[in-house]
């Protein structure tokens, strides 16, 4: 596997780890719909987590976050929509980003809850 996909991957498990100490239960790890992967479905409470889960080894070219454009929001709100019909839930949908820089030096995480809203 190519050294990003391990970073992208331990990122994940990261996140999933932190998710778990903040209180959330973890309900799915990359969840496909057609083209679209949520990274990790959680909830806390009533609320429902979607969370796009970014990893960079550095921010030389910006937050981790601001890797996640228009095109991947719409992706994600189409697959967590599928996600709660199927599912049958009646639950608040929240849109979340956990972005992580990880290098042999720096390792740090930011939760960005309710980064961003599906209309």
């Amino acid at each position: 596997m190519a050294a990003h996909n391990d970073l992208g991957k331990e990122g994940e498990q990261d996140a999933e780890n932190f998710l778990v100490q903040e209180g959330h239960t973890i309900l799915e790890r990359n969840f496909r719909f057609g083209h679209a992967e949520i990274d990790l479905i959680s909830q806390k409470g009533e609320v429902l987590h979607i969370i796009e889960v970014k990893t960079r080894n550095s921010t030389a070219y910006g937050e981790p976050e601001s890797f996640v454009n228009q095109q991947k929001i719409d992706l994600l709100v189409k697959a967590a929509n599928y996600y709660v019909q199927r599912k049958n839930l009646e639950v608040e949908v929240q849109f979340d980003i956990i972005s992580i820089v990880k290098n042999h030096v720096e390792f740090s995480i930011n939760y960005l809850e309710d980064a961003f809203y599906p209309f």
